[in-house]
């Protein structure tokens, strides 16, 4: 099924986010406020005004004590604004509502497999998300010259895949449920079976290549292509190029060299 723009009120697209994950070891705001002057510097500006993702796999029933709104205010007097709260109880579920929040309901609290990398109260790091969905650490991979990630391990269901501002090379299976992204064009080198989505900034001349085609989904520049009733017999499990035509995504084989 594919999805045209033209002459609609209402244009939906898949996008990526830019969002700060700001995960909570306390819910002390004294001693959260306390570690974000010691992070910034006290620079005003070091924060952008960026989406904030509070992230609670940390916490286990203290959670029912945090004080939603003052948090929120807290995160916002350093330029970020919370939209999404992941990791969370249901105990605290109607108290994120009332402050506006959405619930990554995907994600799990994982306090007993959680990685203890550091001992700080609060962590920020930037990560890609549609902002309710869950966010998985992407696998080991190396900055080729040209602007390209080769990634060289398989990609499992629930893993995402962002190459911001690059191609993006696989050498190795996409499952499915595993979602690759790129700024610029995909390539895997072996089976082709979850979502990827090229040209996410918006590049319409971005294409997608693959070995192996059987995706749940295939989206350029934002117009995208869903596989409920199978991929094309030409192309099925083929050699693959997939480009935009318009607001058309099309799909042509690949002929093996010799043919």
């Amino acid at each position: 099924m594919q999805k045209s723009s033209l002459h609609q009120p209402v244009e939906i697209k898949i996008s990526t986010v830019v969002a700060i994950s700001v995960i909570l070891r306390e819910i002390d705001l004294a001693v959260l406020d306390a570690a974000l002057v010691e992070m910034t510097g006290g620079a005003p500006d070091f924060f952008d005004d960026e989406f904030a993702v509070i992230d609670l796999s940390h916490l286990g029933e203290e959670q029912g004590n945090i004080a939603w709104a003052e948090l929120v205010a807290l995160l916002k007097s350093y330029h970020l604004n919370a939209v999404a709260v992941k990791n969370s109880l249901p105990l605290t579920h109607d108290a994120i509502r009332k402050q506006g929040l959405s619930l990554d309901s995907s994600a799990k609290p994982h306090l007993e497999t959680a990685p203890e990398t550091t001992n700080a109260p609060i962590v920020v790091e930037k990560i890609i998300e549609r902002i309710v969905e869950k966010v998985v650490q992407v696998p080991s991979s190396t900055s080729a010259p040209a602007d390209t990630i080769i990634i060289d391990t398989p990609v499992r269901a629930g893993q995402r895949i962002y190459a911001r501002g690059a191609d993006l090379i696989i050498t190795a299976v996409v499952n499915n449920g595993a979602e690759i992204i790129a700024d610029g064009s995909i390539h895997v080198y072996a089976a082709m079976r979850g979502r990827a989505l090229a040209g996410a900034n918006g590049n319409a001349n971005a294409r997608i290549f693959a070995f192996g085609l059987e995706p749940e989904l295939l989206s350029i520049a934002g117009m995208y292509r869903t596989f409920e009733e199978g991929v094309p017999n030409n192309v099925s499990n083929q050699p693959s190029m997939t480009k935009l035509i318009g607001e058309r995504i099309d799909i042509q084989p690949i002929a093996p060299v010799g043919k």
